[in-house]
């Protein structure tokens, strides 16, 4: 009976080992693909530089990998950093006028030059690499600006450590007057906590505004009050832009050198501003019109200034079309014989010859006369 069953169940005993193997290769490699997956969505973004010293003119070779696809940079040279404490006083610690931009590939890679700056503080110095929009994700490469002045680094504190508990929102209302070109403001809500061994007394924090894709500019904000370790505080700190603001502004808070909040604020564009230009643009040109020809009415001749004017007509006794004035009456005394007034000399009868006055050609001839 087996002998019989053999020839069936040989090609089934062939086929399985092979099919174990192929799933089990298909297996590997899925899991290979999600390690690689894993890794990469881990993967923390990295900078490398062409050297590590340059001097101030000089130009440096920027290489980074790990970063968003199609994302934008900002590279800069700052003072006051290190990798493990970043930078210290954010980007007044930069030399902001020499930074550049570049966009990373589809692989998250790019490849850039960057000229040598002093910072305007001291070193240690970093070049320090960091998105520009989005998710915020950045990165520090040791560096040395050669003949550039250099201090140790503030002492980090140990005391009071605050973070945000709550999502901090933007509250207020811009009025009338923020249409016509008033600075906008408002006031930035958060809740923080200290999470610290030791309270933390009248915290100075930092407000940054930033517009595009420049850096953000920094004031102080100090608030009063003390918060005990463990304990958690609503924060109100004012935020003020510049009169006539428009458009997509970032909003940043930061303590400690640690920036805790980035919120998103769009300023509406001022239209009054650009109704005054419009109806300044009309009035000017019709005032300077008028006064025109009031010059040109002052210089030209009397005589080409005062045209001949017709007759004015009674107003007490309009001419209307198709009636006749009447007669004046006829007066009482008597006119003298002979005048034109004269009723007689009016009526008088046609000048007709009287067989008397007639011609002597055309005298009719009596009968018995010869």
């Amino acid at each position: 009976m087996l002998v019989a069953l053999l020839p069936v169940l040989l090609p089934a005993l062939l086929l399985l080992p092979a099919t174990g193997a192929g799933a089990g290769t298909r297996a590997a490699a899925d899991t290979g693909a999600g390690a690689k997956a894993a890794t990469a969505a881990d993967a923390k973004p990295v900078v490398t530089l062409s050297a590590r010293q340059a001097g101030k003119g000089g130009g440096i070779t920027v290489k980074g990998r790990g970063w968003r696809p199609n994302a934008l940079l900002m590279m800069l040279i700052c003072g006051r950093s290190t990798p493990d404490r970043g930078v210290i006083g954010g980007t007044n610690s930069c030399a902001n006028a020499d930074g550049r931009a570049v966009t990373t590939d589809a692989k998250g890679g790019f490849r850039k030059k960057l000229p040598v700056a002093e910072p305007p503080v001291p070193c240690p110095c970093v070049v320090h690499v960091a998105t520009v929009t989005g998710e915020r994700a950045d990165a520090d490469a040791v560096f040395v600006v050669a003949g550039h002045p250099t201090a140790p680094l503030p002492k980090e504190g140990t005391g009071g450590r605050l973070a945000v508990l709550a999502t901090a929102r933007l509250e207020g209302d811009s009025g009338i007057l923020t249409w016509f070109g008033a600075p906008p403001a408002r006031r930035l809500v958060l809740t923080v906590g200290n999470l610290g061994s030791a309270p933390v007394e009248d915290p100075v924090f930092e407000i940054g505004t930033a517009h595009g894709v420049f850096a953000p500019q920094w004031e102080e904000r100090p608030w009063r009050g003390t918060i005990a370790s463990g304990r958690k505080a609503r924060i109100e700190l004012p935020v003020e832009l510049a009169a006539g603001a428009h458009g997509d502004y970032q909003i940043s808070l930061r303590y400690g050198g640690k920036v805790l909040v980035e919120q998103p604020w769009g300023v509406g564009r001022p239209w009054g501003v650009t109704l005054f230009w419009v109806l300044l643009c009309l009035v000017v040109p019709a005032a300077v019109f008028r006064i025109g020809m009031a010059v040109v009415d002052k210089v030209r001749p009397r005589s080409a200034r005062a045209p001949a004017r017709s007759p004015a007509r009674s107003p007490r006794a309009p001419a209307r079309a198709g009636r006749r004035r009447p007669r004046p009456a006829a007066a009482t005394t008597n006119p003298p014989a002979g005048s034109a007034d004269d009723p007689a000399a009016t009526t008088a009868a046609l000048p007709w010859f009287t067989p008397d006055s007639a011609p002597s050609g055309n005298r009719p001839t009596t009968k018995g006369q010869s």
